[in-house]
């Protein structure tokens, strides 16, 4: 049996060094899976695993992780019961995409819950965590959006944090971009005010709040996509909420890459309060 022929000193210090590498790119890669399922654990963890149930409204959420990298935010959604049919909803957006940032989300989410339990306006909601935020000056910003929702008599009270606009689908068809009074982003001023508005929202109409990953394209005017978001969610709206909500992560996602995530709140007034 003949022996392998020994390798050359050259040959071997080749290998050694490939050898060496592919190890530090296993570790690297490992560790990066650690750092990701940690930060996309701790998100979705701070997220509700489930909406409470509000008479006279049918509403769904949706989550999705940005589609690659270490892209987990701090986007976040909620659905607060105040009684048996009025509500608050909160969407909003934690700038930057890392572990901080998904952690900072708790804590605003946090703050917007207990504010919004206090029964105030949901400009005041704001205003109020704004203030919290700047005092723990964290140095990141947030965008939020606050919805106080009466099913009982079918109005709607909103105010806007630097927060992409909503979208309202009315029964007759028609869809339209909500341009609220616009707000300074949570963070920035201690002092800053929010305004209110009040909107009528009748049974078989459709609230659409969301984060900017759902209407964002690369070389695409982000005003040009919301408007084409409005258009989908007219001609949609029909569809039950799960199946509508579906619909609009989908034709949101058909086209580029995502890099960003995804938070989806959809709100549906059911008729006679049913």
């Amino acid at each position: 049996m003949t022996s392998p022929a020994p390798s050359p000193p050259a040959e071997r210090a080749i290998l050694t060094s490939l050898a060496g590498l592919i190890a530090q790119a296993l570790d690297r890669a490992r560790l990066y899976d650690t750092k990701h399922t940690l930060a996309h654990t701790l998100q979705t963890g701070l997220l509700p695993h489930t909406l409470p149930r509000i008479q006279g409204l049918d509403v769904t959420a949706r989550y999705l992780p940005a589609g690659r990298g270490m892209d987990i935010g701090g986007d976040f959604y909620d659905l607060i019961r105040r009684d048996a049919t009025t509500a608050t909803a909160a969407i909003g957006d934690v700038q930057g995409h890392d572990p901080t940032a998904a952690a900072l989300m708790g804590q605003v989410r946090t703050a917007v819950h207990a504010n919004a339990t206090a029964g105030i306006s949901p400009g005041n909601v704001l205003a109020r965590t704004n203030r919290l935020l700047t005092d723990l000056d964290p140095g990141l910003f947030t965008s939020c959006l606050i919805t106080h929702l009466d099913a009982a008599h079918h109005r709607a009270r909103l105010a806007n944090a630097g927060h992409p606009p909503p979208l309202l689908a009315h029964p007759d068809g028609h869809a339209e971009v909500l341009r609220l009074p616009p707000g300074l982003l949570l963070g920035i001023d201690p002092d800053a005010n929010y305004t209110t508005t009040e909107i009528p929202l009748p049974p078989g109409t459709v609230l659409a709040l969301y984060t900017d990953g759902l209407v964002e394209t690369p070389g695409i005017d982000i005003d040009d996509t919301t408007h084409d978001l409005a258009q989908d969610l007219a001609q949609a709206r029909a569809q039950d909420l799960d199946h509508l909500a579906d619909t609009l992560i989908h034709h949101a996602t058909r086209g580029a890459p995502r890099h960003d995530d995804i938070a989806l709140l959809l709100i549906r007034p059911k008729p006679n309060g049913g």
